[in-house]
């Protein structure tokens, strides 16, 4: 295990760049007084619980990497022990390229977005995926979203940081600001009715 949990991502090699560019020093204190953190705080299992799409990285045994986006009801990425998050994975275009990179090489990572308030979580660990737990499965499953998992994803923290805000375009969610916007119109409309038979009865 690395002696502090930043070392998952700072190697030798990062440290030496950092030391070449000029912000190995000032990472080495933060390293020191903070750092990333192990355990899954309440504010990540916050900022979870609110997540609708992820991105999950993978490398084949010989290291060739592939990110590969999934996503569900929001929620679907779901805390389940102190260091453990899992969900449900859902049938795609049947490449099965993360699927066949966690058969060989169990290192992972988990690329966590909030585009509307800028806000990114990296995870570092490893995975596998569940084929045989139909009990973890149904826990994972929100049956009114209407699609068919094909297996469960587990994922095992080692490490993970809250991530800086820059450059990080400003998106937000249709489905909620259409539902909100349809709820305005819908008052108004109730508004405009009123008046009218005020009117008529004037």
């Amino acid at each position: 295990m690395p002696a502090l949990p930043s070392e998952i991502a700072f190697t030798p090699a990062v440290k030496a760049q950092q030391a070449r560019l000029g912000s190995r020093e000032s990472y080495a204190r933060w390293e020191q007084s903070r750092g990333f953190q192990q355990e899954i705080s309440e504010e990540l299992s916050r900022f979870v619980a609110e997540r609708d799409s992820l991105y999950l990285g993978t490398a084949s045994a010989d290291g060739q990497p592939y990110v590969q986006h999934r996503g569900g009801p929001r929620g679907f990425l779901r805390v389940i022990g102190p260091r453990t998050l899992a969900f449900a994975d859902f049938g795609g275009n049947r490449q099965y390229l993360s699927v066949g990179n966690l058969s060989e090489n169990p290192r992972a990572f988990l690329f966590l977005m909030d585009y509307e308030n800028a806000v990114r979580i990296k995870i570092w660990g490893t995975a596998e995926f569940v084929e045989d737990d139909p009990a973890l499965l149904e826990a994972l499953v929100d049956p009114e979203y209407g699609a068919t998992p094909e297996r469960a994803i587990r994922f095992h923290v080692e490490a993970w940081d809250k991530n800086c805000r820059q450059h990080i375009p400003k998106l937000v969610h249709e489905g909620e600001r259409v539902q909100a916007l349809q709820a305005r119109v819908a008052e108004l409309e109730q508004e405009v009715r009123s008046l009218r038979a005020g009117a008529d009865a004037a």
